[in-house]
């Protein structure tokens, strides 16, 4: 039986990616999961797949953005599953641009998802984990929150921010029995690109080696389970993950 099995499991960003292949894994393994994003129609096909699987999960549509909205899925997840074991901060955006064509609006947005959805979550969920002395606080971060490069000011400052909360969080948690892990992968075939609308941050994509092989999102999942099922006694703090080919 898995370290898993049973265990209830939140998955924000769970409609693709890397949610999606992580939710997917934990399925395999039995767990109870709360399958959590804003295309619920994803999320409904993505709960069936688990249940094949062998695993439980729940479809809850929830935009991260809004408190009311995942305080209120944490609430349906308790009622469904019991307490919260382990929460993954997965829902990110990347509309990236240089900061000549000043994207105010996008700029917004990514501050609203990366660093307040990360927030309302930690702050739905911690209170219990406290009070029970368990829980686990997986934060999926970035490569380019421990590098900026151009075109990535806005979404880099995110990135680092979410590195700089989850140390700050696991030195306070060190005696609650609570752990707390970065994942920080590098560059990831997933459908972040697609919100890419500055022409010249797409053609630097464009520009990448042929045989330039990024990350697959079951890549960054193996990552995941891997900190999840270490000891209890055992918090991986940090995984950063790269393309070999990847040089920054």
């Amino acid at each position: 039986m898995s370290a898993l099995s049973n265990k209830v499991v939140i998955v924000t960003g769970a409609s693709s990616g890397i949610g999606y292949a992580t939710a997917v894994e934990l399925g395999k393994r039995g767990a109870n999961v709360v399958c959590v994003a804003r295309r619920i129609d994803r999320l409904d096909q993505l709960a069936k797949e688990i249940l094949t699987l062998g695993g439980k999960a729940i479809a809850v549509e929830c935009d991260v953005t809004s408190r009311s909205d995942v305080d209120g899925m944490v609430a349906t997840a308790r009622e469904t599953f019991g307490p919260i074991d382990v929460l993954i901060n997965n829902a990110g955006i990347m509309p990236l641009s240089f900061m000549d064509a000043c994207k105010v609006d996008e700029w917004t947005q990514t501050v609203d998802v990366n660093i307040n959805g990360v927030l309302y979550g930690v702050g739905a969920v911690l209170p219990e984990m406290i009070e029970r002395r368990t829980g686990h606080i997986i934060n999926v971060s970035s490569v380019a929150g421990r590098k900026v490069f151009p075109g990535g000011a806005v979404y880099c400052a995110t990135k680092f921010a979410v590195h700089a909360l989850s140390e700050g969080l696991r030195q306070e948690l060190a005696s609650s029995g609570v752990r707390v892990t970065t994942i920080a992968p590098g560059l990831v075939t997933t459908e972040l690109q697609n919100a890419i609308t500055d022409e010249r941050v797409k053609e630097r994509f464009r520009s990448l080696p042929e045989d330039f092989v990024p990350l697959e999102s079951a890549d960054i999942a193996a990552a995941i389970i891997y900190a999840m099922e270490s000891p209890p006694h055992v918090n991986v703090n940090e995984i950063l993950v790269r393309p070999t080919r990847q040089e920054n």
